[in-house]
């Protein structure tokens, strides 16, 4: 059978890298595989999910190149559900719970007490007709609950390894809420089927949900697709990713701030090794070097800096035929000797308008009193033009000759006059960029 896998966010807020690393691992998988990536809108709340955050979500994926083949709502699919429901009810699969919250937490803390693990103790299976009848009459109404088949559920994991999940230490779990609505799993195992998903790629935190869900599979009389289980993506702090952590690491604030998108999912794929190298060389041998054994069982910790280093690293190896567009967009006409002077001092490439204002100004020169003198000498020192990539050497050399300064003293009072800066690209390639004319004003102490 043809691999096809799905990544299935909710549309109910923004997706961050969190979100992101699970779905390129099923992109990845997809690919190396030869198969089909589909975009599964998980909408069954319909009081929190958006059209706004759906389009952000299709959005955010198309940035990073996570093209799907195939994209479908599960809004659109209540009646295969509503189906699926009645057949779990007539199986003896399914059955109506009237405990509150409240009394469910209570049982919970009284199991707890007596050091029993809080498992659902099954009491509703044990009500008459009449005393459903009189819950309803309080106006109570039933939760459904899967009841799960007292069995080692094993599996082979793609990330860990064989697996194990003994459902006799699990609660049976909830289906459909009182008031009608899905929980995760029903929905997403219908889809599953129907939708003839061969590998499920998540979250290690929902190895155990899978003991349950594979019962759900069968209970159906469905084949399980083939698990994999990654580790988290933490935050610099330690946390695991969620929604209530996205800020800075959804990939809508990422993208704004000037990432680029391969920089973003080679760091993904490849965390603590990931390179210039691994950027540029695309998503197709990302997905052909795939290996999710490789991945390791370790929580990972998203180091902006890292991804920083990453991206700078990226800009730096990118051609100026590749941004020549993005550069055009901006204003910027000076070609690629103006790209090729500045992208070794980029860290994200929104970056270049900063020093398109250095080379064509205004800037504000900065002389220190101390090296007022030198700066005079400096501009009647300074070569005609035309000028090349040797005129710095020539310029500089000539004037440590006759001024006796060198190392910091002579080329830092430079820059601090020709940029305004202390740092910057290599004066050697900005010097041609700035121009005799601008650069002598500047040397002057004018503002040019």
């Amino acid at each position: 059978m043809t691999a096809c896998l799905r990544f299935a966010p909710s549309p109910t807020g923004t997706i961050h890298v969190g979100n992101v690393r699970t779905a390129l691992f099923n992109w990845l998988l997809a690919k190396k595989e030869g198969g089909t990536f589909i975009l599964r809108l998980d909408d069954t709340d319909t009081e929190r999910s958006t059209q706004e955050y759906a389009d952000k979500i299709v959005a955010d994926m198309a940035w990073l190149g996570l093209t799907h083949d195939r994209t479908f709502r599960q809004s659109d699919r209540f009646d295969r559900y509503a189906e699926t429901v009645e057949q779990l009810k007539a199986d003896g699969r399914l059955y109506p719970c009237y405990e509150t919250p409240d009394e469910l937490d209570r049982k919970r803390k009284r199991q707890l007490g007596r050091k029993l693990p809080p498992v659902y103790d099954r009491a509703a299976l044990n009500l008459t007709h009449e005393e459903r009848a009189a819950f309803e009459a309080e106006g109570r109404a039933p939760h459904w609950r899967f009841k799960l088949d007292p069995e080692v559920v094993e599996f082979d994991d793609l990330f860990l390894g064989p697996v194990k999940v003994d459902t006799k230490s699990l609660s049976d779990p909830i289906l459909i809420r009182g008031d009608g609505s899905y929980l995760y799993t029903l929905p997403s195992v219908v889809d599953d089927i129907d939708m003839e998903i061969t590998h499920i790629v998540r979250g290690e935190d929902h190895v155990t949900n899978t003991g349950a869900q594979v019962q759900v599979f069968r209970a159906l009389g469905a084949e399980p697709p083939r698990f994999g289980h990654h580790s988290l993506l933490l935050n610099e702090e330690g946390q695991p990713l969620s929604k209530r952590l996205r800020g800075e690491y959804s990939i809508e604030a990422l993208r704004d701030a000037g990432f680029e998108p391969m920089a973003v999912t080679s760091f993904l794929a490849k965390l603590g090794t990931s390179d210039a190298a691994v950027a540029r060389s695309g998503l197709q041998l990302l997905a052909d070097e795939f290996e999710p054994g490789e991945v390791g069982r370790s929580g990972h910790r998203f180091d902006m800096k890292e991804l920083e280093r990453v991206n700078a690293a990226l800009m730096h190896m990118t051609p100026f035929e590749e941004v020549s567009e993005r550069l055009a967009e901006r204003g910027i006409d000076g070609g690629a000797e103006f790209w090729d002077a500045v992208r070794p001092n980029l860290t994200l490439f929104d970056g270049v308008a900063e020093w398109w204002h250095v080379a064509h100004g205004p800037v504000e020169p900065v002389i220190e009193a101390e090296d007022a003198d030198f700066i005079t000498a400096a501009a009647a020192a300074l070569p005609a033009e035309p000028w090349d990539e040797t005129t710095w050497k020539t310029w500089t050399g000539a004037l440590k000759e006759e001024t006796g300064r060198k190392g910091k003293g002579l080329f830092m009072p430079l820059r601090l006059a020709l940029t305004g800066l202390r740092h910057g690209p290599e004066l050697a390639n900005l010097l041609p960029l700035l121009g005799r004319e601008r650069a002598l004003a500047r040397l002057g102490g004018q503002k040019a």
